[in-house]
């Protein structure tokens, strides 16, 4: 009998060479546990401001700004003008004239939702109030009492009795917005649903953004050093009544989380507020000042993941069994190790692939690696761009699944002690949770890289 460890096999063996029935690949996908892989420089401030024409302010060669991303993230002090472009919410095309216009849109139509969802909070802790007995009413958030939320009330437009074109612009900011007449129309028709519906989710959004790390602090000066007074007032207005013993900036971190996911509540009610959702709007809220700023760039990019909070788990099954595939095709020896220990649905790597690596990751690198992966997702769209890895490797081109591939690094580079000491499903599930803090990002993106050059086009014609 042959008795080689298989890290043996893993430098000894050639590409492609069959040992004892099973075939082995060679030393290109070695993934070793440890191994320091240069990070490629951010975008820099200076290549962000020469990349825009002077006349018009339009992007001079978004390819080549888009090939940087992708190798190195972006530099700290431009990313709240960069994200927007790798989000969608500014055209590549677009100058200078045509942003600042949109901003306002986007101001005026975020202000329109903010202030109906203060009107629905209203109407629904009135609601139930009056349809409950004393003792539920306690777990009601605190409604909100002001002038203008009663003005809003009076006028009718929460319930949808008012349509005058002035009452629609009041309510949602602009001709854009979803609560636009047909959306109050189905808001009426679902409002005994909706209405329990957005009670349940104030409730976990309180619980769940006391929770959210504050490892963001040190990367946001500006909101680190928030005063207690505001603080307070912000957590008042939103009803966060469970915080009161955290520092004055997590207190204000953890009411714009519950402020902004209420309106995303309301704004896309069919996905509405999932547990985890306040861990991937949380880096947002730290590095946008502006909340409108943070809620664009955050719906947008629920629109990439949103399939992730569906209660049918469609869309988490079909990324699950995409890297199942991946690692079957990468890695036949570990993939039938998983089947022998009934693994092979990969529902160890659950978390990672609900919240996109957060916990996995530092602060640090789960920003930069998002940006890596929005870089890869936009280059995807342009029909004729073509960017390859640094130079001397495989051109991998860009995808939508970048998270997959890393994911899969990921677990590849556990292989040797997954082989030899996971017995159940349990086992790789508790060696997953141990990668939180170990990960080597700038690594894991490289061996990423290497699966998405061998084997993406396989992964594509077998879908």
């Amino acid at each position: 009998m042959l008795s080689v460890t298989v890290e043996t096999f893993w430098v000894e063996i050639s590409d492609g060479m069959a040992v004892g029935g099973a075939l082995l690949y060679g030393r290109r996908f070695q993934m070793p546990s440890k191994r320091h892989v240069r990070k490629s420089l951010p975008l820099t401030e200076k290549q962000w401001r020469d990349a825009f024409d002077s006349e018009t302010g339009r992007l001079i060669d978004g390819e080549k700004l888009l090939q940087r991303v992708r190798r190195g993230g972006v530099d700290a002090s431009i990313r709240a003008e960069v994200w927007p472009f790798l989000l969608s919410l500014y055209d590549f095309e677009s100058t200078y004239v045509e942003r600042e216009e949109e901003k306002l849109l986007r101001r005026q139509e975020y202000e329109g939702l903010l202030k109906c969802c203060k009107v629905v909070r209203e109407k629904v802790a009135s609601q139930y109030m009056c349809n409950t007995d004393r003792h539920a009413s306690t777990d009601m958030p605190a409604t909100i009492a002001n002038e203008q939320v009663h003005e809003m009330s009076d006028s009718g437009v929460i319930d949808g009795s008012s349509t005058s074109p002035e009452q629609k612009q009041l309510a949602s900011g602009s001709s854009k917005s979803p609560f636009e007449q047909g959306k109050l129309a189905r808001w009426e028709e679902m409002s005994a649903h909706m209405r329990r519906e957005f009670t349940m989710w104030h409730r976990i959004m309180r619980l769940d953004a006391i929770r959210v790390s504050g490892e963001w602090v040190p990367h946001s000066p500006s909101q680190a050093s928030v005063s207690k007074r505001a603080a307070n007032q912000l957590a008042m207005d939103v009803g966060l009544r469970e915080d009161e013993n955290l520092e004055p900036c997590l207190r204000h971190h953890a009411a714009r989380l519950v402020s902004i996911l209420e309106v995303y509540a309301l704004y896309d009610p069919e996905t509405g507020y999932c547990q985890g959702m306040g861990e991937l709007l949380s880096p947002f809220v730290a590095l946008l000042d502006e909340d409108y700023q943070a809620f664009w760039c955050f719906s947008s990019f629920m629109n990439a993941v949103r399939q992730n909070f569906r209660l049918d788990e469609v869309g988490i099954q079909r990324q699950l069994q995409m890297v199942s595939n991946l690692l079957k095709l990468s890695d036949p020896q570990l993939y039938k190790h998983l089947e022998m220990i009934e693994a092979v649905d990969c529902f160890f790597i659950y978390r990672m692939v609900l919240i996109l690596m957060r916990r996995e990751l530092t602060f640090e690198q789960t920003i930069s690696f998002w940006e890596i992966l929005w870089a890869d997702k936009t280059a995807a769209r342009f029909d004729k761009v073509k960017i390859s890895c640094r130079k001397g490797k495989r051109k991998a081109p860009p995808t939508d699944d970048l998270l997959l591939y890393v994911i899969a690094a990921a677990v590849r580079q556990r292989r040797v002690f997954i082989m030899e000491k996971c017995r159940c499903m349990d086992d790789v599930l508790n060696e997953c949770n141990n990668m939180s803090g170990n990960l080597d990002v700038w690594s894991l993106l490289d061996d990423a890289r290497d699966l998405v050059a061998s084997y993406h086009h396989k992964l594509v014609t077998s879908a």
